[in-house]
């Protein structure tokens, strides 16, 4: 990228941003736009700070509380930018790395048009989170723990009803369920009769109207649902008590269910990661300003999300309720101590376990048969868990979810907080900005967040603050100060004010603790003023939290000094794993630098003993090597001698009996999350491995760090490391090294040359290796001898295949040396359609709302009002689902050689930066790479041939999600470069609400599109039309060619 592009593309994304971008954040804003770092280094300068200064014609820097903030320097070619980026609303994007979607779910709202309808509380989801990393698939992230849902508005509580400005001109038309003359309650009553005598154990209301449809070949009209409740001859209509949901059941009148079968599928707090931490307010859509050249769309009243955040993975998974499961009049009932182990399994899973996975947990974990005849009847469990359904083609594939708790949040504070001031809320995002103020220990470190809310409304405060106490007539004396006591305090050489907790009171000093800011001072007693009441309305800022997976190594000085060292004094990002737990743990990122630095795993790492290492020097010569893994790029995994090794094995094998005997679920990992250190199987042993990806909360990879080797598991087979091996554990350093072989290129080597390494190497007891250079990248180049023999280089495996017929095909050269490349895909001159009966069945339609209606959606991709990609925002888990079943499959066949004759516009499966996703095949090129589209995603890619897999029939069941739209209410154009910017920052990575305008029908899936307008209703005051805000592009459009 030259150097003018690459200012033109920061100054994009600093217009974009109207209250700035943190200097720590900006590197990863820039690569979401460009795919690419600021090359500050290469450039020649030591910092992106030193860059960033250096061109002051494209970068305003300020200094604030501590955060420097980048700003768009404004010139006369971009002041017309700048005043439209400030006049939009303020962006709730996240800076996150998660790959899986994390936000609160909404209850589904009918397909059936009816008038004004109640405002509905919501669900919880969790997990990218999409995400999704960008670390947590969409992500993600996606889906971790988050608070619970606020109790849902008043139910009585009438919306707004929207005028139709005269200048509209778009008709809307009425839907059949609300035309005149189509109601008769008469013949309604009768057929929904007939609905619940095949229900007979209940339906939710939100499935009647589409249910009513499949029997009845005709919607059911909206009025009906609204005097449903009246008909008690007929049905009856009640809201379960146990869940936040505002949807309700509805009954034969003559066979109501007992109430435990009521409890309705409650869904899991996770990772599209996949943990959610906003919640959804319900509220009516409110009259936009509208322009005579942009008409308003009717009357909504769909609730309003509040933004996710991507994204881990990736982690996200929010059930939808179905069909409540009915209690069996022959249930046995669950032994008591069976079902306390029960409960106690499902609470170290709190985002859900697969039903068919129980039984082997539970026998592995308690070392008894699991009860019989529990999963043929799962409503056996329905008072220690709730049931969902994700996959509704497959029963046999259910998710329980224990109980949730409350989570209550933490102020460092030396004594309890007074009731006077409200507590301090964790932030909603996955990834907020914090200021690590210290590090007393692992667990006692205190952080403030930055921010809209915090750092920011500090600011505001202190700035009030210090006027009113420069008024000689309000600093009173505080004049008998005792332990616990708030005051005002008047930093010395300064006119700020803070606010201050006496902690300990002497003869003539006092210790005082900031509250805001996390340190504490003696001063002398004479600076304490009496604390006025309305500086008690800000929760106090400085915070306690602890570091996860260093609980046990609070105070080792290493630790202690390398945390100090990375972490005091900075800006980073931070993610919440336990809202619940007091205080939270977390997960410290440094964002600054081009590889993103996890601090915790690097603390971890302060513990390794390097006289536990074979010391590797050039042309030294290492016999009794041990080959661990042969990757397809050609990189090898090789374990030396060593005490580390011998050391490794023994504490294995006590870790085999420990795990024997112990009758515990305390092993069990209940919080996964990157860089985490843990055990999993490999061929039946017990070995040490590392969480590297997220997808969704009950899928993962992993790395065997002493062996080298990948793997995609299920978070319940993981297990957390004993206690009393841990420090042993941690103290030994990963004993698989990475290797290349010297003359055979690293890269994309054929599936056969892979295939003979392996067979050549893994099985000998017998190789050894001489090191030939070591690089930068801890890789190291050997030769590599499967004999004790001569140590000649004619005798190595290296030269034995660069002389062969493997390693002899056309490819390009680099230093003279042969590249091993993917062989040409042969392409099918006559490309049938999918639909043809010989090829693949295509899953099933995504079922759109009709004209007028309303869809909750979430935009994945946003390009310009004239292309953006929507996902139906209700049935997003089921899709989480689905990766994580994708993940699991593909992972384990990654070696399978793909299909051989790949054509144009067939569906396959691909993966795409760690994560399989259900691909359309647009190009082939001849280099062997494919051009392909996300059909749930809707983005476009180009992956290797070797990433193509076929989609089997279980992946196809499933609708595409991914739905291309267009904006209705402006007129479609060649958008200029400002317009899409203020789009995409409107939009993108957003839930809202669709209007329908219109559909247009198509034969294949991808081909399908909608025309909406879009609603942004996560601000109580009002909502945010989108095509309104377009209309002040007018210039742009009329002069667009």
């Amino acid at each position: 990228m030259s150097d003018d592009l690459m200012k033109k593309m920061l100054r994009a994304v600093l217009q974009a941003n109207k209250n700035g971008v943190s200097i720590t954040r900006l590197q990863g804003e820039y690569r979401s736009l460009t795919g690419e770092f600021i090359p500050d280094r290469k450039l020649g300068y030591p910092s992106l700070e030193c860059f960033l200064r250096s061109i002051p014609s494209v970068v305003r820097m300020e200094n604030r509380m501590g955060e420097i903030m980048c700003f768009a320097a404004v010139c006369q070619e971009t002041a017309h930018i700048a005043q439209l980026v400030a006049r939009q609303k303020s962006s709730k994007r996240a800076p996150g790395r998660s790959q899986m979607l994390n936000c609160r779910m909404r209850s589904k709202l009918p397909y059936s048009s009816m008038g004004p309808s109640r405002p509905r509380s919501y669900n919880i989801c969790g997990g990218f989170s999409a995400g999704g990393d960008i670390r947590k698939m969409y992500s993600q992230h996606d889906e971790r723990a988050n608070p619970p849902a606020p109790a849902p508005q008043s139910q009585n509580r009438e919306p707004i009803t929207q005028v139709k400005p005269s200048e509209s001109n778009v008709p809307h038309p009425t839907p059949k369920a609300l035309q005149p003359g189509d109601y008769n309650p008469q013949v309604v009553q009768n057929r929904i009769s007939e609905v619940l005598k095949k229900y007979c154990s209940g339906l939710w209301l939100s499935k009647l109207p589409s249910v009513y449809r499949d029997m009845h070949k005709q919607d059911l009209p909206g009025q009906a649902v609204i005097d449903l409740e009246n008909w008690t001859h007929i049905c009856l209509v009640e809201k379960p008590v146990s869940t936040n949901r505002a949807d309700r059941l509805v009954y034969p009148p003559q066979s109501k269910p007992p109430s435990l079968a009521l409890s309705p599928v409650k869904p899991p707090t996770a990772p599209y990661t996949v943990k959610p931490a906003t919640s959804l307010l319900a509220k009516p859509i409110t009259t936009p300003t509208t322009t005579p050249t942009s008409p308003t769309p009717p009357s909504l009243t769909p609730t309003s999300p509040t933004p996710p955040f991507l994204t881990s993975p990736t982690r996200m998974a929010s059930p939808t309720p179905t069909t409540p499961i009915p209690l069996s009049p022959t249930a046995v009932s669950i032994p008591a101590e069976a079902r306390l182990r029960l409960k106690e399994l499902l609470s170290k899973y709190s985002h859900g376990l697969w039903a068919h996975a129980l039984p082997k947990l539970y026998q592995e974990t308690f070392k008894v048969p699991f009860p019989e005849d529990i999963l043929s009847n799962l409503s056996l469990l329905l008072d220690i868990c709730t049931v969902e359904y994700p996959m509704t083609d497959n029963k046999m594939k259910a998710i329980l979810y224990g109980p949730t708790t409350e989570y209550k949040a933490k102020v460092g504070l030396p004594f309890n907080s007074t009731p006077m001031v409200p507590p301090l809320l964790l932030p909603k995002e996955e990834f907020p900005s914090v200021l690590v103020v210290e590090a007393r220990s692992t667990d006692q470190v205190i952080l403030r967040y930055i921010g809209e809310g915090y750092s920011q409304a500090l600011e505001t405060m202190e700035e009030s603050m210090s006027t009113v106490y420069s008024q000689v007539s309000a600093q009173r004396l505080l004049p008998f100060p005792s332990a616990g006591e708030l005051a005002a305090v008047k930093v010395e050489g300064g006119e700020e004010v803070v606010r201050a907790q006496v902690c300990e009171v002497m003869t003539d000093k006092v210790k005082v603790y900031y509250v805001d800011h996390g340190f504490s001072e003696v001063l002398s007693r004479t600076k304490l003023l009496e604390l006025q009441k309305d500086f008690l309305k800000l929760p106090f800022q400085a915070t306690t939290c602890t570091l996860a997976g260093l609980e046990q190594f609070s105070s080792e000085l290493s630790v202690l000094q390398t945390l100090e060292s990375l972490a005091v004094g900075k800006i980073l990002l931070v993610e919440l794993l336990q809202h619940d737990a007091d205080p939270p743990q977390v997960v410290l990122y440094d964002t600054s630098h081009d590889d993103e630095v996890n601090i915790n795993v690097v603390c971890l790492k302060a513990l390794q003993d390097k006289a536990m290492e074979n010391p590797l020097q050039v042309n030294s010569t290492y016999m009794n090597v041990s080959v661990t893994n042969v990757c397809s790029d050609g990189t090898i995994f090789c374990q030396l001698p060593s005490r580390g090794r011998v050391k490794l094995n023994e504490i294995l094998d006590k870790i085999e009996a420990f795990f024997i005997t112990q009758v515990t679920s305390e092993s069990l990992v209940s919080t996964p999350f990157c860089g985490k250190c843990c055990l999993a199987r490999y061929k039946g042993r017990w070995s040490r491995v590392e969480i590297t990806n997220l997808h969704g909360s009950r899928v993962l990879d992993i790395k065997f760090v002493d062996l080298g080797v990948p793997a995609s598991v299920e978070v319940i087979e993981l297990r957390e490391i004993p206690p009393s091996f841990l420090h042993e554990l941690m103290v030994i350093p990963p004993q698989a090294i990475k290797c290349c072989l010297v003359e055979l290129e690293v890269g994309v080597w054929t599936p056969e040359a892979v295939l003979w390494l392996r067979g050549a190497v893994l099985n000998s007891m017998d190789c050894s290796m001489k090191i030939s250079t070591l690089d930068e990248d801890k890789l190291v180049h050997i030769y590599l001898f499967t004999s004790k023999g001569s140590q000649d280089v004619t005798n190595s495996v290296n030269h034995q295949m660069a002389t062969s017929d493997l390693w002899k095909q056309p490819g390009p050269q680099k230093d003279g040396l042969p590249t091993l490349t993917c062989s040409p895909i042969p392409v099918s001159t006559n490309t049938p359609s999918p639909l043809d009966g010989k090829q693949l069945v295509l899953p099933p339609l995504l079922e759109l709302p009709q004209a007028g209606q309303n869809m909750d959606v979430y935009v994945s991709v946003a390009c310009h009002p004239g292309h953006f990609v929507l996902q139906p925002w209700q049935d997003l888990y089921k899709l989480v689902v689905l990766m994580g079943e994708m993940v699991l499959y593909y992972n384990q066949r990654e070696e399978t050689p793909g299909p051989g004759d790949v054509q144009k516009g067939e569906v396959y499966a691909a993966k795409v930066d760690h994560n399989w996703h259900r691909v359309l095949v647009n190009r082939v090129l001849s280099s062997g790479l494919v051009s392909v589209y996300e059909l749930d995603y809707g983005k476009h890619e180009l992956v290797s041939c070797t990433l193509l897999q076929p989609l089997i029939e279980s992946f196809r069941q499933l609708p595409f999600q991914g739905i291309t739209a267009q904006l209705a209410g402006v007129e479609q154009c060649v958008w200029s470069e400002a317009a899409t910017i203020v789009f995409r920052n409107h939009v993108e990575k957003k839930p809202l609400v669709a209007q329908v305008e219109c559909v247009v029908e198509a034969e294949l899936p991808w081909d399908r599109k909608m025309i909406v307008y879009l609603v942004d209703t996560s601000r109580e005051e009002t909502d945010i039309w989108v095509h309104n805000i377009m209309a002040d592009f007018p210039e742009e459009q009329s002069t667009a060619a």
